[in-house]
């Protein structure tokens, strides 16, 4: 019998898959909840420290570094004062409870306790088997952490692994094309699928004065037009980046091989698809608008 091929993006459509449902974390009502609790309540000030914790009490530089699209100034207004007001640990201990919290109310009791959700853990587990830490400061983070006992959290803490994984790859990525943060986010929305600006301001940090600076610099380089569209040069520079993050992310995926890929892709569409039919996500997340 003969092992099927790993088809050159299998791993990035199933990472979006497994992603799609991490993210609900950033937007649940349950993480606000749960860090409200410890005291941390302003939105940014959430935002850093849920992601950020397995990291240490790290500062603003670390933080800026590690998530490579907020401006430096608005991660210095909460980083590294957020840790007095709570430690990492509790903080990721406040991020399991809105994780368990908000996968039951999207997803269900019945399926949190499914034997899909358990393959779903155990396939994405092997997956994370074969990541690499080198240069993957974030994944790396995370890498040290236990894997929780219930299925459903050793799944979300799977896909935290391969999310982080890709990413710290993409922003090598994202530097050898010589993109800065909000450039990498300008040609991404330019793509259709990132995030509004307005979106980009709220999270992020910068302003419209920011996103025209960057605009212009874009379009100096023959990457954007004059509509604030992708030229054709910039369209082959997103495709040779999102190539490159592929090629640096493939040894999770080939690890898994292409039955196991094929097999945690449709699971976890399945649970992407009912976390959005939940409403997992603000309606004016994504697109141009």
């Amino acid at each position: 019998m003969t092992t099927a091929a790993l088809e050159p993006r299998a791993g990035r459509r199933c990472q979006n898959m497994l992603n799609s449902l991490h993210s609900t974390l950033y937007f649940a009502p349950e993480t606000r909840e749960e860090l409200g609790a410890l005291g941390i309540t302003h939105p940014k000030a959430v935002n850093f420290a849920v992601r950020a914790a397995a990291m240490g009490p790290v500062g603003a530089g670390p933080v800026t570094a590690a998530f490579y699209n907020y401006k430096y100034e608005a991660v210095a207004r909460h980083v590294p004062a957020v840790w007095e007001v709570a430690s990492p640990e509790a903080v990721l201990a406040a991020r399991s409870r809105a994780v368990d919290r908000t996968l039951r109310r999207l997803l269900g009791e019945d399926v949190v306790t499914s034997a899909e959700m358990a393959e779903a853990a155990r396939l994405a587990l092997r997956a994370g088997e074969a990541c690499s830490r080198s240069a993957r400061p974030l994944y790396s983070a995370y890498a040290d952490l236990p894997v929780p006992e219930q299925p459903h959290l050793a799944y979300f803490h799977a896909t935290t692994l391969l999310r982080e994984h890709r990413g710290d790859g993409h922003l090598a990525m994202l530097m050898s094309a010589e993109l800065d943060g909000l450039e990498a986010v300008v040609t991404h929305t330019a793509t259709g699928k990132g995030m509004t600006p307005k979106w980009v301001f709220a999270t992020r940090g910068w302003s419209q004065e920011d996103w025209d600076a960057a605009c212009g610099r874009l379009r100096e380089r023959g990457l954007l037009d004059d509509a604030g569209e992708l030229t054709p040069e910039g369209v082959a520079l997103r495709t040779e980046i999102e190539a490159g993050t592929d090629r640096l992310d493939r040894a999770p995926y080939r690890h898994l091989g292409a039955e196991g890929v094929a097999r945690l892709t449709e699971l976890g569409a399945g649970f992407a698809r009912a976390a959005a039919g939940a409403g997992a996500f603000p309606a004016d997340l994504l697109g141009k608008g």
